[in-house]
């Protein structure tokens, strides 16, 4: 198809588009807050850009310890009248809301600041509300539009009513958003004349939403928002810009980011309406599968019972052959005893043999005694021996009987369909992405391990027909992947195999790549390396900051004047040209750590000459940061830092910057944190390097060879990532030849 034909037939989709001709009814699954399961009511934007219900926010992911203590009374005491509205609202809906979210993880935490941070109830991704809580939240008036047109369509036979016109009154044709107020033809043009002010208002179709026309910016209340952050995703005004959390942060005006993303929306529309004969067609599959699934359901059930039973058939057949075993062995064991107690009989006074011997005694003839007497003798002599050495003729015990079915037991209990091992887990906390990544997982606890396991992976901006990138067959919980594309979205899903059976695909993470190659590097300790305040490991992908005995036994010259600085430490790898990329940890416990770039030329400057005004360290006797790396944007500098500390990532203050106020450039420590430096252009961006998101942009002046810097004071420690350090190690030589 040419290019021409595209373009057709893009514009004949965005006509159907425009004329409505896709039914609004069908829309209704996206109009559902995922808290209430009703039509969105005041939707607020979130950070992740999912929209919540305002009353929903305050009663479930912000209620106070009031509405806890209420939730736990009417818990404890189900019988007790629910009285006031609020605790009608939480009583029933509310309360299984509440359940659920308690089910799924939900968290409330409240930091001594006053910062709020709960899981999006989409997404479950912790959102961090700031100071001002709710009231910086975006009020979603397109979505509040669309609601509202879904519940006129839905009450079209109930129309809208002029608002003056005397009774009776006629239908409404427009509202005027201005008047906040609805028209027949006839009162609108009474009331909105031409050539006069009222004439140029804002009007509609018949609506009984009236919003406001302006978008006020949430963190300044009087201020319209005029611009979109490109780095934050959302509009801002002019003052956020200026000296608010925006300031060095890449903006555009409305008007471009309105073009832009509504070209973009239309064509993603427009790509959807054109492959509605494949969506169709996969509709028809589904529908296929389902009835399959009802008949290979019902199939599964009466193969399963038939085995069952059959088992059950071999288990009594079995049964009957051992106890017929059972009752033989009881037959004859009663037979020899009985017989053996019939003899025994026979031995006492009164019994058979021994009357029969007295009465022989009483035979009187010699010959014929003995003839009777000597066989006799022999029966009573065995019956006397049998009396000295007593052996019943059979053991009462039926030991040899006994079944041993605890083999079976086991069998039997595990009995199950095939069996597949469990999905494995894909462990976030340990996988790493790079222009090369580490992809790691586990099982599940408690799960049995498998033989081996296969990782695939695709691009996350490819369509979903294409072909997902398969491993070889992995025997441990971790893969290398290489050859990856920067600044990219992969999507990652593993599965385990056990016994040639795999398992479901593990649940699908996406991760983003950096904006550029890896640098790898490892500390130097040949440069400005002061070993009495650093620790540096053998491995040196870990530095250490202690006060110790050097620093008690300076106290005396801090008193006098002297100053205190930072103990700086660099990369042992340089940057000349091009775009590199590194990460590292800063541990939340350390008191003052400085992170960025340096030119070697300054490096020896600073060290050559350390009360050099423009160093980054401290004023003497001051106690407190210079803040001399925050000098205007436009003066770039042959270096630049961030500080971290106490548990904050502090932005440093741009030019344009009006604002004292710290809070405004205080950020939570991320766990992470990505470095880019872009040699060729003169700029360092820092990020969070577990969400790519970009913390601060700044144009520094490359010269010479830039080096990874870190500079620490007090307690405080440094840790490269693994994958950073992988390298065969180069050295600085400008130091050792100064």
């Amino acid at each position: 198809m040419s290019d021409s034909d595209d373009i057709s037939e893009f514009g004949f989709i965005v006509d159907r588009i425009s004329r409505g001709e896709v039914p609004i009814k069908n829309i209704e699954r996206e109009l559902i807050c995922p808290c209430c399961k009703e039509l969105f009511t005041h939707p607020l934007i979130l950070p992740c850009q999912h929209s919540v219900c305002h009353k929903c926010a305050k009663e479930l992911l912000l209620f106070r310890d009031d509405a806890v203590t209420e939730l736990d009374s009417e818990f404890s005491n189900p019988a007790t009248p629910v009285s006031s509205p609020r605790n009608r609202r939480l009583s029933s809906a509310s309360v299984e809301r509440l359940d659920r979210l308690t089910r799924t993880g939900w968290k409330r935490t409240i930091h001594s600041q006053g910062i709020t941070t709960f899981p999006c109830p989409s997404c479950k991704h912790d959102i961090d509300l700031g100071e001002r809580g709710l009231s910086g939240l975006f009020r979603n008036f397109t979505l509040e539009t669309i609601v509202e047109r879904y519940r006129q369509a839905a009450r079209a036979a109930v129309a809208i009513m002029c608002n003056l016109c005397k009774p009776p009154p006629q239908e409404a044709t427009k509202s005027c958003m201005d008047c906040k107020a609805s028209y027949c033809n006839e009162c609108f043009k009474l009331h909105h004349p031409w050539g006069t002010p009222k004439a140029q208002h804002e009007y509609v179709g018949p609506t009984t939403n009236f919003r406001p026309k302006i978008l006020m910016c949430p963190e300044h209340d009087m201020e319209k928002v005029t611009m979109y952050c490109e780095v934050c995703r959302r509009p801002v005004c002019h003052l956020c810009k200026l000296g608010g959390s925006h300031a060095n942060h890449k903006v555009t005006s409305m008007s471009s980011a309105y073009k832009a993303l509504k070209e973009k929306l239309s064509k993603s529309i427009g790509y959807l309406i054109s492959k509605e004969d494949q969506v169709k067609t996969q509709i028809f599959q589904l529908e296929h599968m389902i009835q399959q699934t009802e008949s290979n359901g019902e199939k599964a059930k009466r193969e399963a019972t038939d085995m069952i039973d059959g088992l059950c058939t071999i288990l009594e057949q079995r049964k009957m052959k051992l106890i017929k075993s059972i009752e033989d062995s009881h037959s004859s064991k009663l037979e020899k005893l009985r017989n053996q107690m019939d003899e025994y009989q026979g031995m006492l006074e009164n019994s058979g043999l021994v009357g029969y011997a007295q009465e022989v005694l009483k035979e009187t003839d010699q010959s014929c005694f003995v003839q009777t007497a000597k066989q006799l003798h022999v029966r009573i002599r065995m019956a006397t021996e049998s009396l000295k050495t007593f052996q019943p003729a059979a053991e009462p015990t039926f030991i040899d009987f006994t079944l041993d079915v605890s083999r079976e037991e086991e069998i039997l209990k595990e009995l199950s369909f095939t069996n597949v091992p469990d999905a494995p887990v894909i462990d976030l906390t340990q996988s790493r992405l790079y222009d090369e990544g580490t992809i790691s997982w586990q099982q599940p606890s408690g799960t049995p391990p498998v033989d081996h396991y296969k990782l695939e992976y695709r691009r996350l901006d490819q369509d979903g027909d294409c072909a997902w990138e398969s491993t070889e067959d992995v025997c441990g919980t971790s893969k290398v992947i290489s050859n990856l594309d920067t600044n990219t979205s992969y999507i990652f899903r593993v599965k385990g195999c056990k016994n040639s059976i795999y398992s479901d695909y593990s649940k699908q993470v996406v991760l983003h790549t950096p904006p550029a190659p890896v640098l790898r590097f490892l500390f130097d300790e040949k440069c400005g390396y002061n070993s009495d305040h650093l620790i540096l490991n053998k491995q040196r992908d870990s530095v250490e900051s202690v006060a110790g005995l050097p620093m008690l036994l300076g106290a005396e010259r801090i008193v006098v004047g002297s100053y205190m600085s930072l103990d700086f430490i660099t990369g042992d790898t340089g940057v000349t040209k091009g775009k590199y990329y590194w990460t590292f940890r800063v541990e939340l416990g350390s008191y003052l750590v400085k992170v960025g770039v340096v030119s070697d030329t300054k490096l020896q400057e600073w060290f050559h000459s350390p009360r050099d005004i423009n160093s980054p360290r401290y004023d003497q006797d001051s106690g407190h940061d210079s803040g001399s790396e925050d000098i205007a944007l436009e003066h770039s500098q042959p270096f630049t830092f961030v500080t971290i500390g106490m548990r904050r990532l502090f932005i440093p203050k741009g030019s344009a910057s009006s604002s004292t106020e710290s809070y405004k450039r205080s950020l939570s420590t991320p766990n992470r944190i990505g470095i880019c430096l872009d040699y060729d252009k003169g700029r360092a961006n820092f990020y969070n390097a577990d969400t790519m998101q970009c913390l601060y942009e700044r144009r520094v002046e490359c010269s010479g060879t830039m080096y990874p810097a870190f500079g620490l004071m007090g307690g405080g420690a440094v840790h490269l990532d693994e994958l950073i350090t992988v390298k065969e190690s180069t050295k600085l030589n400008f130091f050792l030849d100064s």
